[in-house]
Formats: C-alpha cells, sequence, structure tokens
C-alpha cells in the first residue's frame, strides 16, 4: 500500500491530508502538537481577547471522519530523502513513505542572538501566547502592589519588536488592553497609563503593504497612545531592559539609551526549524528549501515543501509569500499532482503543472474598527477593512464551534470593552501553563 507522509498539522499539512480524502493508501501526519492552532488569531489570546481553546482544535478530531489517516504527535528530528525515512525524537522506528510533504512552518528568529530568548517572548504556539497573557497580566497584578513609582512604570511597559502585521496587531491589542479592557479594574495604579512600544528597524511599518497603508497603520496606532519607534534597532537586552540604537532611538524619548521594560514581544522575523539541514538540499539564507516549480525538492520527485519552510517561485515568476492561504493553495497543488500520479504513474518535476499562486490580498488590524487591505491596486483602510478582516478571519476557522465562540466573544467584547480570557494560569495549578 502506497504512504504519504505529511510533517506538520499548519494550515499547509492539514489541507494536504484534506485533499488526500480520497487516497487509496495510508496518510499520516506528524506533528509535535496534537492540535492545529489557528495562528492569525493567536496574537488574541496572548492579549486576552480569546481563550486557546477557541483557536485551536485537535488533529484527530478535525480528521476522525478521514479512515486513510493517521495521526502521530511526534518530533521531527531528521529527514533521510535518500533512505526515504523520516526519525522522530519519540518513535524508536523510523516512518516511511512513498510521498513525503514537508509542512513543518517556521520558528522564531532571534538575529544571531539566541540568548535574547530568555528575555523576549516568541509568538508561534499557544503556549507562547498564554506566557505572553500571563507576563502581561501578572505585570499589572505586581504594579498594584508595588509602592515604588519607577518599579510601576517598568512593570507597566510593553515593548513590541517588529512592525509586520504580528508586530502592529499586538501593539493595537495591548494598548486597546490596557487603555479599556482593564481600566476600572484597579485601586493604586491606572491601567491606562501603561507604555507600549512598538519597534521597528525600518523606515516603516507593514513594508509589505504599499506606503499609504504603512503610514495610515502608523497614524492610527499613534492615535491610541502606542510609541512608534522606526529605523530603530535593539541592540541588546537583559532582564527588565531593552537597547534600543539607530536613528529613530535617537529621535526618541529614550535618546538611544536602555528602556525599563517589563514585557519584550519579540516578533522581528523567523527562521526554517534545524530539521532542514538534515536534508542535504539547498537552503536559503533563513534555512528554508528551496524548492522546483512543482513545488518538490530538487533531485527528489517524490518530496514535496510548501508553506513557511518552502522557498517557491510559482509559475509566474512571482515568490510565494508566507502566508495561511498560500500555503493551502500549495497544499492543493501538491495533492492534486499525488492523486494523479497515483493513476498515471510517476511523473518528472519539469512534466508537472508548476504551482501558480492566487494573491488573495494582505490585511492586518490595528485596533477596534481599524484595519488595513491590499489586493493588487485595491486598498482599503478603517472600519471596512476591519470589517472584512472580521468576516475573512471567522469563514478561514477551522470548525463550526470555533467560529461560533470566535464570533461570541467578539461581540462581547465590542460591546462590553470587557475581553474574556485574563486568567492566570502559574505552573502546577491546574495544569495551566507558566505563569509571568
Amino acid at each position: 500500500m502506497r504512504r504519504v507522509l505529511v510533517l506538520g498539522g499548519g494550515f499547509g499539512g492539514l489541507a494536504v491530508c484534506r485533499e488526500l480524502r480520497g487516497f487509496r493508501g495510508e496518510v499520516t501526519l506528524v506533528d509535535r502538537q496534537n492540535h492545529h492552532v489557528f495562528q492569525p488569531l493567536l496574537y488574541q489570546v496572548a492579549t486576552a481577547g480569546l481563550a486557546g481553546s477557541d483557536i485551536a482544535q485537535p488533529l484527530r478530531t478535525i480528521l476522525r471522519d478521514q479512515p486513510n489517516t493517521t495521526v502521530r504527535m511526534g518530533t521531527v528530528t531528521a529527514v533521510d530523502l535518500g533512505r526515504r525515512e523520516v526519525l522522530t525524537a519519540e518513535l524508536a522506528e523510523p516512518l516511511r513513505y512513498d510521498r513525503l510533504v514537508i509542512a513543518l512552518g517556521v520558528v522564531t528568529g532571534w538575529r544571531g542572538r539566541p540568548e535574547w530568548s530568555r528575555h523576549a517572548l516568541a509568538l508561534k504556539t499557544l503556549a507562547d501566547a498564554t506566557g505572553i497573557r500571563a507576563r502581561i497580566l501578572g505585570a499589572f497584578e505586581r504594579a498594584e502592589c508595588s509602592a515604588d513609582p519607577g518599579e510601576r512604570a517598568r512593570l507597566m511597559t510593553i515593548a513590541v519588536v517588529g512592525g509586520g502585521p504580528t508586530g502592529v496587531e499586538v501593539a493595537g491589542a495591548c494598548r486597546e488592553l490596557a487603555r479599556f479592557a482593564l481600566r476600572g479594574e484597579f485601586r493604586t495604579i491606572h491601567s491606562g497609563d501603561a507604555r507600549v512600544l512598538l519597534v521597528e528597524a525600518g523606515e516603516r511599518l507593514l513594508p509589505s503593504f504599499s506606503a499609504r497603508l504603512s503610514e495610515e497603520a502608523r497614524r492610527a496606532l499613534v492615535e491610541m497612545g502606542v510609541e512608534v519607534r522606526l529605523q530603530s534597532l535593539v541592540t541588546d537586552m537583559g532582564s527588565g531592559w531593552l537597547e534600543l540604537g539607530g536613528s529613530g532611538a535617537a529621535g526618541g524619548t529614550e535618546g538611544g539609551r536602555r528602556v525599563e521594560v517589563e514585557t519584550i514581544v519579540w516578533a522581528a522575523g523567523v527562521q526554517a526549524p534545524e530539521v532542514t539541514r538534515t536534508l542535504g538540499v539547498e537552503l536559503d539564507r533563513p534555512g528554508r528549501i528551496r524548492v522546483l516549480p512543482d513545488l518538490s525538492i530538487p533531485g527528489h520527485p517524490e518530496a514535496f515543501a510548501i508553506g513557511d519552510i518552502a522557498s517557491a517561485v510559482d509559475a509566474r515568476g512571482v515568490a510565494v509569500p508566507a502566508l495561511a492561504p498560500a500555503a493551502v493553495q500549495a497544499a492543493r497543488h501538491v495533492a492534486r499532482v499525488i492523486l494523479e500520479e497515483e493513476e498515471i504513474g510517476p511523473r518528472a518535476p519539469e512534466l508537472r503543472p508548476a504551482f501558480r499562486y492566487r494573491d488573495r490580498g494582505i490585511m492586518a488590524t490595528i485596533g477596534r474598527s481599524r484595519a488595513v487591505f491590499q489586493s493588487g491596486r485595491i486598498e482599503l483602510g478603517g472600519l471596512v477593512a476591519w470589517l472584512g478582516w472580521l468576516f475573512i478571519h471567522l469563514l478561514a476557522l477551522v470548525d463550526l464551534r470555533s467560529k461560533l465562540a470566535v464570533l461570541l466573544q467578539w461581540v462581547y467584547a465590542y460591546v462590553a470593552y470587557r475581553p474574556g480570557a485574563r486568567i492566570i494560569y502559574r505552573r502546577g495549578e491546574d495544569g495551566g501553563p507558566g505563569g509571568p
């Protein structure tokens, strides 16, 4: 019986499995987590807008109606393309395959300073998101108990590093959390006095958007009370502080000096996981797998890479972006190739159809009733873009339960200005994630 092995249960990997529902063979999905996470809404878990269970669903539940598909929870440690084997940390025996789809995504990149991971918080997993939420909420609790004005100010300062969509969304949500959601709930501090800094090394926010929309996002954040620092580099950080350099830092209130800050959220770059280095194939600078136009790995027509882990150029010479819609489109292309070749036999990569990416647009939410959207020459901002953002993300959630839960939370938060996921778990309490 033919075996398809899919590595990664994100948007791309899950879409491949779903498309292979009719495959007359075995499909095995391997992921280090037992659940699929709707990553575009992770920032709302991190800022107490949603609970983790609102945007996550067990992989086994999603795929339970596909008898040909098996789920294995495991961490991939090596891929031997020559032997067609995959090694995991948990399984004693290697997983063998006839077809392989690598969709492992990316991990946080620390710009050559891995020690910064001890002080800054990444946002890639549910554990990351709940950790950020616990740090932020815990800092306000500690500020309420502190009699030192300087310590209070530090505890109530949040720095977000990286001015891409994730950084913009986190900064806006943090400011709204402090300004509205926590208002009136403390007695010795005023939550609205919290500082939120957004630090970007480039000349503008949202560099993948037009200059007009980038400026619109910057103005909206400033109006909300976010301190935007453009052309500012993080030169160092430690426990409770962040050091900025560059012209933007020099022109700001800190003058390039150290900023006392309790919470640092890192949204400034990604890199491929280390497992790509076991493949023995060409990688790009961040370690992503360079693939052929059909999305197969050069020299290994039975193996494919899709999603963020792949460095791909489509049939028109367009670089495929690291977006969820692109990963899903790539997954459907690869599944179609696999299903066709089960009927007609294997083909050389150059005889297969090349992947063609269809740009559905890019969007980012800035805060309550504010977002930006761009698709080709179409540019939208403000309320219309925000409503479109809500609608598209609701549709994209994987199951009805998640759609209803998120919709109800959004309606309640919009009407009452009170996000409901503000419980702090500490290690060892009710099996919850780590606290601040």
